[in-house]
């Protein structure tokens, strides 16, 4: 097995970044979801609400990010150091609040005029902790930036051709991997192997993993990631082929166990017979 693809995406729910390699740290890729846009409550505005994110280009650069989109001029957002906190959850129903950083009002005009709608855009300098270490079957880990839950996630290309492979039996058109929007691409492994390294170590390129459960997918895969638009599929052929104790999954949210960069190439390897592995000390 190997890696083929990495892709981060600086702004919860914006277009992604494409790299050659990238750096691990304890809440995930370097320049991942620091970054989210929050409505007048401090809730999360994600794909899930608009598609309009999908037009949201964000690249970070040392101490900030531009933000470019089709038809606007670009803006570049100095991370915001001091000033006073606010309290933000990635979801209504979350129950554990972080404190981030407003980003000030030229980004919030900005965000505000592309989505049509009042937001303010946030930075999570300290990246913390979004849900009770009892909430999880596989506990997420002291350290996430805005990632729903976990600090990474990772797809097999094969497991994608199979599903492709059954929305074409259904008459429907293939989709692309961008739809389940991971972290880090696998190829060299069987279609759905990823389902067996549930609780267990893995190594990518040098660095440690436990594999912290498989991922439950929304309506976010069923947005075009280049144009938004939005139908029907994969999520209903997801639901006759991978609903599983209701559950629609795709993909495998990991935690790091280690720092450390890597690289397109890099060998994954899953011990056959790894232990479980349960959050520890080494894990924070």
């Amino acid at each position: 097995m190997r890696l083929s693809a990495i892709h981060t995406y600086p702004v919860k729910g914006c277009h992604r970044l494409d790299h050659d390699g990238a750096h691990v740290l304890p809440w995930g890729l370097a320049g991942d979801r620091r970054w989210m846009v929050v409505d007048a409550d401090g809730v999360g505005v994600t794909q899930r609400e608009t598609s309009r994110l999908v037009a949201l280009h964000a690249t970070t650069r040392d101490g900030g990010l531009v933000l470019r989109a089709a038809g606007r001029p670009d803006l570049d957002v100095p991370e915001p150091v001091g000033g006073e906190p606010v309290r933000v959850r990635t979801f209504r129903s979350r129950k554990l609040p972080v404190p981030a950083l407003p980003a000030g009002p030229a980004a919030d005009r900005w965000l505000g005029a592309l989505l049509g709608r009042p937001v303010r855009l946030v930075f999570l300098a300290e990246p913390t902790r979004h849900l009770a270490a009892d909430e999880r079957e596989h506990d997420t880990g002291d350290q996430v930036a805005f990632a729903d839950a976990y600090p990474l996630l990772l797809t097999n290309a094969a497991s994608l051709a199979a599903l492709n492979d059954r929305l074409a039996e259904a008459g429907e058109d293939a989709v692309p991997m961008d739809r389940f929007r991971p972290n880090l691409v696998v190829e060299g492994a069987p279609a759905w192997a990823e389902d067996g390294w549930v609780g267990r170590p893995l190594r990518v390129g040098g660095v440690r993993m436990r594999a912290a459960g498989a991922c439950d997918r929304c309506v976010v895969t069923t947005t075009d990631q280049e144009t938004g638009v939005r139908g029907r599929e994969p999520l209903r052929t997801l639901g006759r082929h991978r609903n599983i104790r209701q559950k629609l999954l795709f993909g495998l949210h990991l935690v790091p166990l280690d720092t450390g960069p890597l690289a397109v190439g890099d060998a994954v390897v899953v011990p056959a017979d790894g232990p479980l592995v349960r959050p520890g000390p080494a894990d924070r």
